[in-house]
């Protein structure tokens, strides 16, 4: 439409004022309209500026692994049918064969690869933060556990493949290292979250159901959280956020208004087959020492007395222990080899205080116990029936879960080697598996090689992983025996070697 320059001031002006945005024509916003605008902008800024911190991890694993393992509290507290609805969910996203989408060149397998199994390679998917220019990235240790291969998304696209650095499954924290090295790595800035406060704005930032960079925002909710199966952490609580934080979100942080990391997202908590959740971070300075300890380290080793305990205000039979305090850690037990079997503790003891300082929760004592080096000397104030003493105790490095729970299992006896055709096969144990080279499977290892027999000629070779002997497989030294006993004249050997597997069929010479 071309305009006449020679309509009255009236008309141009109707025609100024339907043109122009409306508010061109506002001199001034009011207050509360300027103060939103202020803090529409201040979040705009906070997404645009930790999203350069944040990325997005893709693993691949062996088994029917979601992008949230098996036995998360998000998936463990849902009725039984909306469970199951999650789960679909949750495979539809992961593209198992209903059109999810999956990062080019991450699809599924079925067999090999590593270690020879026969599970398929299954994508999962979760959040990390970069904490160094170096190409350190922090994220949660269920995303990455169990992982046979890890790529990482950088924000502008670039995809480089990444290796665990170190992982600590009690507190669910995990670094993992680009392999390629990037100058433009912009690290996260971590805040004080002893110093954060129940109210403030609290910004997550993943990739939800595979919605890369979603942003949520809400609240600090409660500080010292402890989530019902977590408490047997031991230096555990988290911030509790409703902040909107789903499958995805793991291992992404959760910022204040400032941009800075409070806390790494880590699960949701959901109940009575509500639509929503309550979201839990792990605390900034608990993830910022683990995380320090798991790179220099690629562990991170707690201390402990050896003793179980108790929240005295939760024990039912207070009256039965005959003791002044009211308030403090009972000690149920001194466990046998621990710290603090051959000191001055006795059972039924009270911890008011660890070197000073009050121990008025199981919580806090493994807290402040687990931060100390193993071999230091701890003082604890003990309330013994009517008096108060205390009693000295040097810590010692406390078994990782999975030691306690291999030492709690009864011991198997292993199968002894076995010659047939030969050749000596063993159990394919992880130190075999390091000694020879060679991957995990399910099989058994040659070891040795008898000269001049039926295994030498047909060229088998120290280091092959038998896997099967006339198409029956065998897992261990025990199968192996069995089925070469029902051996008659030939005998078809599948085995692996260099990761190609191969056979061989061994028979003596005809006369």
């Amino acid at each position: 439409m071309k305009l006449n320059p020679v309509l009255c001031p009236a008309v141009w002006a109707t025609v100024v004022a339907v043109l122009l945005p409306a508010s061109s024509l506002v001199s001034k916003a009011s207050p509360g309209l300027d103060l939103a605008r202020q803090l529409n902008e201040a979040f705009v800024e906070v997404a645009e500026s930790v999203s350069k911190s944040v990325v997005v991890i893709h693993v691949r694993s062996r088994g029917d692994r979601m992008t949230e393992p098996e036995g998360n509290p998000f998936l463990e507290q849902m009725p039984e049918e909306q469970r199951e609805r999650m789960e679909q969910f949750f495979e539809f996203f992961q593209g198992q064969g209903r059109g999810g989408r999956r990062p080019k060149g991450r699809e599924s397998e079925g067999g090999g690869g590593s270690g020879g199994s026969s599970a398929p390679l299954v994508s999962g998917q979760g959040s990390g933060m970069v904490i160094s220019k170096e190409g350190y990235i922090l994220t949660n240790n269920h995303v990455v556990e169990g992982a046979e291969e890890i790529v990482v998304s950088m924000r502008d696209g670039r995809e480089i493949k990444a290796e665990i650095r170190g992982r600590d499954p009690e507190s669910d924290l995990a670094v993992i290292r680009l392999k390629e090295s990037l100058p433009d790595l912009v690290p996260v800035r971590f805040a004080d979250s002893d110093k954060v406060r129940v109210g403030e704005f609290a910004i997550a930032i993943g990739a939800p159901f595979r919605l890369e960079y979603s942003v949520t925002f809400g609240h600090v909710s409660a500080k010292g959280r402890e989530v019902g199966e977590m408490r047997e952490l031991t230096d555990q609580d988290f911030l509790q956020t409703d902040a909107n934080i789903n499958v995805g979100n793991s291992g992404g942080p959760l910022v204040n208004i400032d941009g800075q990391v409070i806390g790494v997202n880590s699960m949701i908590r959901t109940s009575m087959g509500a639509p929503v959740g309550i979201g839990f971070a792990i605390p900034s300075n608990l993830a910022r020492e683990i995380s320090s300890r798991l790179i220099d380290d690629g562990v991170f080793s707690r201390s402990w007395l050896g003793i179980s305990i108790a929240d005295l205000r939760e024990f039912q039979q207070l009256q039965e222990i005959q003791t002044k305090a009211t308030n403090g850690v009972l000690v149920r037990q001194i466990q046998s080899g621990g710290p603090a079997e051959k000191t001055e503790l006795r059972a039924a003891d009270v911890i008011i205080a660890v070197d000073g300082k009050p121990t008025p929760n199981t919580r806090i004592l493994r807290a402040m116990v687990s931060r100390k080096k193993s071999g230091t000397a701890v003082i604890l104030d003990v309330v013994r029936g009517d008096e108060t003493v205390k009693v000295k105790v040097t810590a010692g490095e406390r078994p990782t879960q999975d030691q306690m729970a291999a030492a709690r299992r009864p011991k198997q006896k292993k199968e002894a080697p076995v010659m047939e055709l030969g050749m000596t096969v063993r159990e394919l144990t992880e130190e075999l598996s390091k000694k020879y080279k060679v991957d995990r499977a399910d099989g058994v290892i040659i070891t040795e090689i008898e000269p001049g027999s039926l295994a030498e000629r047909f060229e088998l070779k120290v280091g092959d992983v038998v896997t099967d002997i006339n198409h029956e497989p065998v897992t261990n030294v025990k199968e192996f025996r069995e089925e070469i006993r029902k051996v008659k004249g030939r005998v078809l050997v599948s085995f692996i070697r260099d990761g190609n597997k191969q056979f061989e069929v061994l028979k003596e010479r005809s006369k």
